[in-house]
């Protein structure tokens, strides 16, 4: 189950943050397994494709059955790092009093649910690999100690609970010697961020790569920002 180049799985590889590392590992030298909801439509990701260490595969985090197939296209494989970026916002009613409850379900699915199904699922080709990293996307919109401010509940309590689920995975794996971290990618030009945010998607993944190559498994169950700082629970 050994690779030639080490090997990375980037969910949500279809744009903004989870497209760059794409193309940042690919420039590395690494094999990139990218992964998205609709590859038919996944046109800058395609775009890779002309390196043949990329491979692109259909995954809906949100559905256990796609991450069972995943994780049975993979099987063989080792995977040094996973890297679960892919996640929903959930639209605009988060306010005390005006919540879309269906919005709320669907983005606790894919947000939260869907790393916990993503990890589990590859956790054997994870823990048979030589660098045996997990990363969880999270959000300091997520941080309880952080926010002073209402609003938002529907993101916030998803990452908030994504980052338990980090603590949690990071207990149960660490006899395998799998190191899993929660990050924050900072505030990011994408189609989620907005185009006034703070640093484009090449400062974000380029932080996020150095931060990932440094960690150890005395990091595991943490929660880092982008440029390497740590980030309270």
């Amino acid at each position: 189950m050994t690779n030639k180049r080490p090997s990375v799985v980037v969910t949500g590889a279809n744009r903004g943050i989870g497209l760059e590392l794409v193309s940042q590992y690919l420039a590395d030298d690494w094999q990139v397994y990218g992964c998205c909801r609709r590859p038919e439509s996944a046109t800058q990701l395609a775009g890779l494709a002309s390196n043949s260490a990329l491979s692109i595969h259909q995954l809906d985090v949100g559905n256990p059955d796609s991450v069972e197939k995943l994780a049975l296209a993979l099987s063989e494989q080792s995977i040094d790092l996973l890297i679960n970026n892919a996640g929903i916002y959930g639209g605009e009613r988060q306010s005390f009093g005006d919540i879309d409850y269906a919005q709320w379900a669907r983005v606790l699915e894919v947000n939260t649910l869907g790393p916990y199904r993503v990890s589990t699922a590859l956790a054997n080709q994870v823990g048979n690999s030589e660098q045996r990293l997990m990363v969880n996307v999270s959000s300091a919109m997520g941080s309880i100690e952080r926010y002073t401010t209402g609003g938002h509940y529907i993101y916030r309590s998803s990452k908030a609970a994504l980052n338990m689920v980090t603590v949690n995975l990071a207990h149960d794996l660490r006899s395998r010697g799998i190191t899993v971290l929660s990050v924050h990618p900072g505030w990011v030009r994408t189609d989620m961020g907005g185009s006034s945010a703070d640093i484009s998607t090449q400062t974000s993944a380029a932080g996020l790569r150095q931060l990932i190559s440094n960690a150890t498994i005395e990091d595991s169950g943490r929660f880092f920002s982008w440029d390497g700082s740590a980030l309270p629970w």
